[in-house]
């Protein structure tokens, strides 16, 4: 056997290699409904998501960033299609190639006639005729199989993505980040304190959906909300603020709903965060660190006191039971709101891929609340202040930068 018949048949194994490769690359991500570990698209979104990343971090506010980032998943999935489409091209090349007795240009031509089903190439022996058959099937399973799973993916993000709009109309303005006190200091304003139970309930089978569909199918994680305001990361970060914050300070009013909201919620995201590799305390002590300041917790009490919401505790006799609660969550939360350069907000953490500036400038966006008595908004929600806009993680000059675009605002 002479050296080119080695290589070719040398070639014939790496192509059962690949071609079964692309195979269990398409089961695991398309098929089973589990997150099982594939090579092929871990590496395909590990070179996408860095090339946006590159581009969004050229980009200077945030919102032109989530422009670019709101390509991110649909182009990764286009990506894993045309990965797996070009392997198996290379893979049946290389199976036909010690059966033809052309070259690797023939055996390439060969295979993509058959991959794509276009029959410009053939040849009538039995093994490349039986090779023929497998790589049209094969190429038309990898085709049918990524348009079957388009609907799941948008289904699952419609349903997802319901809820946050939901919630961005409850909690103070459309194109204002949501934030956890707030939820609490607009369901009281408007007299809506009784619909809270509905609403942490909705969130706790929510957060049991996005668990599930965004583990079988990681991809959803990096589908951004229509509205660059909103993050499905932050949401949850503020309905779970909101309920800590009620079981805290009015333990006797707080519905049970709350707590078991509270449970799901944080459930929810760590099973999430296993995805991207994040790591955390599976039984953290409920006077583990924060993150988020007292003094943070603090102001957010003493504007729900000025706002007249029922309190049964001082913030300092509630901050040990609002940090037991957090102390489940806040790692977790601020870990996937910076991967995935989510908006920021109040009480999300900081975020290594922004600037001062352009975090400053969405933070110093509050909400006001409008009344008869009060049609400029000035004496309800004095969390629209910039003593009130404070976010772990946010340097001070942030915060100085921020204190001087609300002020040109109420000027």
């Amino acid at each position: 056997m002479d050296v080119i018949s080695v290589v070719r048949w040398i070639g014939f194994v790496a192509g059962i290699i690949t071609v079964g490769a692309v195979v269990s690359s398409i089961v695991t991500t398309l098929v089973v409904p589990r997150l099982l570990p594939s090579k092929i698209s871990y590496l395909t979104w590990q070179a996408v998501h860095r090339a946006f990343m590159a581009a969004a971090a050229r980009r200077p506010d945030y919102e032109s960033k989530d422009r670019v980032l709101a390509l991110l998943g649909p182009v990764s999935l286009l990506m894993l299609l045309g990965n797996w489409l070009l392997m198996a091209l290379l893979g049946y090349a290389l199976l036909f190639w010690p059966f033809i007795g052309g070259g690797i240009g023939d055996a390439l031509r060969l295979s993509g006639s058959s991959i794509v089903t276009l029959g410009i190439a053939t040849d009538a022996r039995a093994v490349p005729t039986v090779l023929e058959v497998m790589a049209a099937a094969t190429g038309l399973v990898i085709v049918a199989l990524e348009i079957g799973y388009l609907p799941t993916i948008y289904s699952a993000y419609n349903r997802r993505e319901s809820l946050v709009t939901v919630l961005a109309h409850r909690a103070g303005a459309p194109n204002v980040p949501v934030w956890g006190p707030e939820i609490l200091a607009r369901h009281h304003l408007a007299d809506g304190l009784g619909t809270l139970p509905a609403l942490y309930a909705a969130w706790e089978g929510w957060a049991a959906d996005v668990a599930e569909s965004h583990s079988s199918y990681p991809w959803l994680m990096s589908f951004r909300s229509p509205n660059p305001m909103r993050s499905w990361i932050v949401s949850l970060l503020a309905v779970l603020d909101s309920a800590a914050l009620y079981l805290a300070l009015t333990p006797s009013r707080a519905p049970a709903e709350a707590r078991q909201c509270l449970r799901g919620g944080f459930m929810g995201l760590r099973a999430i965060s296993l995805i991207t590799g994040g790591r955390y305390d599976e039984d953290p002590r409920p006077d583990g660190p924060l993150a988020l300041t007292y003094g943070a917790f603090a102001e957010a009490v003493a504007t729900l006191e000025r706002l007249g919401f029922p309190l049964e505790r001082s913030a300092e006799e509630a901050w040990p039971d609002f940090r037991g609660w957090r102390v489940n969550y806040e790692a977790v939360c601020y870990d996937l709101a910076d991967y995935f350069v989510a908006v920021p907000a109040p009480w999300s953490g900081p975020r290594q891929h922004m600037s001062e500036m352009s975090v400053a400038a969405v933070l110093a966006a509050r909400p006001r609340h409008r009344s008869p008595r009060d049609p400029a908004g000035q004496t309800a929600l004095p969390a629209q202040s910039p003593s009130d806009i404070v976010i772990t993680g946010v340097t001070p000059l942030e915060q100085a930068r921020a204190e001087t675009m609300t002020a040109r605002e109420d000027r």
